[in-house]
């Protein structure tokens, strides 16, 4: 009979100052592939089967406190004030998990690249009779980080502090990343025992191999590599995150069949999915919200956010799509048009500068170029719908909440404040004057003005 998993949890540490950020947001809110993260530690304990999820925050993180409760509602949250170390902070989470009897992972909210394997290991680690797991990697400088001291094994034996270490101990390029696993009943009793008697002064979770070692406890250790577990403790760690984020996203997203005409130029979110034969032009930011069906066409100097793209669209050059906007098979959203939560049916065509807000348009309709959906009055939005087949000549103001109905024609240059049926021609604009002659008298007349104003100079 197979044992059922045990139960999992994890504690995200989140309460540092951050003061490198040199930033009013919390540190852990900055973002990597347009993701907090904070919400790819969240995800990545989702991830690896986490039941239970407490966040260690400052009272003072109020942005953080908030984003946690609106977007997070099950994730317990418990406080550190004031912070006095890394054990200190995991047994401030203590009270969170009360009655818990599984296996808890220790992660950090500043450390979004992590992969879920590694974590897995470390859960497999403990599953397999391990007093804990703990997470290193191989550092190109280990400057001041913590070295792992392994026996001939290669179990760990212990976590020395770069600013303790021994010059033998420094030597060592296996480091601590800070991410370790165990029995949370384990842990937590364990914690109990740490002191801060320290070049810091602080209660250091990787106290905890030395202590259960001294119970006889065995200490495995997984590695992963550095870039998997950077830091970001400043703007240019937080930088170096985003380019490693973003190498692996364009190299995953080419293996899969997409087309990246000019990779280092284009930017991808967390979420972005492209389907394969998707071709993207240079210099293409994807915000979070986008999926881009087979064959679409992105072209140059787009920005797509929050929208949903059919098969063979194509997008640009120079196109913004923002949230709630969603294309049909085949529509062309052309250069300098904006489009916010509008619908296109197949084959629905803008092809240049207009302002598409808070509409549908129906298959193959032609919106021409000038067009603009007039969708708030200053309090409210309105919608505008368009018929399938119509078309709107160019230069046309639609004053919402108005429909144009399946197969209209609206004149170019109109203002279109009233509903327009379905096959009918609507034109909206004055009526053109003509005078015969008048130009010539007013160059005629302007010229003697002029002259004259010379003799009297």
């Amino acid at each position: 009979m197979t044992q059922a998993p045990k139960q999992r949890a994890a504690v995200i540490l989140a309460a540092g100052k951050g003061t490198r950020m040199k930033s009013a947001l919390p540190k852990v809110m900055h973002e990597v592939g347009g993701r907090p993260m904070m919400d790819w530690s969240i995800a990545l304990a989702r991830e690896v089967g986490c039941a239970r999820i407490v966040a260690v925050v400052h009272p003072s993180q109020d942005v953080l406190i908030a984003h946690l409760k609106a977007h997070h509602p099950d994730v317990g949250i418990a406080f550190q004030d004031p912070p006095q170390g890394t054990g200190h902070a995991v047994r401030c989470a203590e009270e969170a998990l009360a009655g818990f009897e599984g296996e808890l992972a220790v992660l950090y909210g500043d450390s979004p690249l992590v992969p879920a394997p590694v974590i897995e290991d470390l859960f497999g680690k403990v599953a397999g009779g391990a007093a804990l797991g703990v997470l290193g990697f191989e550092a190109a400088d280990p400057g001041l980080y913590g070295r792992l001291i392994t026996n001939a094994a290669g179990d760990l034996k212990a976590i020395v502090e770069a600013r303790e270490a021994t010059p033998e101990q420094l030597r060592v390029r296996i480091c601590n990343s800070g991410v370790m696993a165990g029995r949370a009943k384990d842990m937590f009793r364990l914690l109990q025992k740490i002191t801060n008697v320290n070049v810091k002064g602080e209660f250091y979770l990787t106290d905890l191999v030395g202590l259960a070692r001294a119970e006889g406890g065995r200490c495995a250790l997984v590695t992963a590599s550095e870039d998997d577990l950077i830091g970001c403790d400043s703007k240019p760690d937080l930088a170096e995150a985003e380019g490693i984020f973003q190498a692996r996203r364009r190299i995953a997203l080419m293996e899969a069949g997409v087309t990246l005409v000019a990779p280092e130029t284009v930017f991808f979110a967390h979420d972005t999915a492209l389907a394969a034969d998707v071709v993207v032009e240079p210099h293409v930011v994807f915000a979070p919200g986008v999926t881009v069906a087979a064959g679409a066409r992105i072209r140059a100097f787009s920005h797509l956010e929050g929208a949903v793209v059919g098969e063979d669209c194509e997008i640009g050059p120079y196109a913004r799509l923002r949230p709630g906007t969603v294309l049909g098979r085949g529509a062309k959203v052309g250069n300098f048009v904006e489009t916010k939560n509008t619908a296109m049916g197949d084959g629905a065509k803008a092809n240049h500068l207009a302002y598409l807000g808070d509409g549908s348009i129906g298959a193959g309709a032609n919106i021409g170029a000038g067009t603009i959906f007039c969708n708030y009055d200053g309090f409210l939005k309105h919608q505008t719908n368009i018929g399938a087949g119509a078309f709107v000549g160019s230069n046309s103001a639609l004053v919402a909440p108005v429909s144009i109905g399946d197969g209209a024609y609206v004149g170019s240059g109109s203002v279109i404040t009233k509903d327009v049926p379905g096959d009918a021609l609507a034109v909206a604009r004055a009526p053109q004057m003509t005078r015969e002659g008048w130009a010539k008298i007013f160059r005629t007349k302007k010229a003697a003005e002029k002259a004259a104003k010379g003799k009297k100079g």
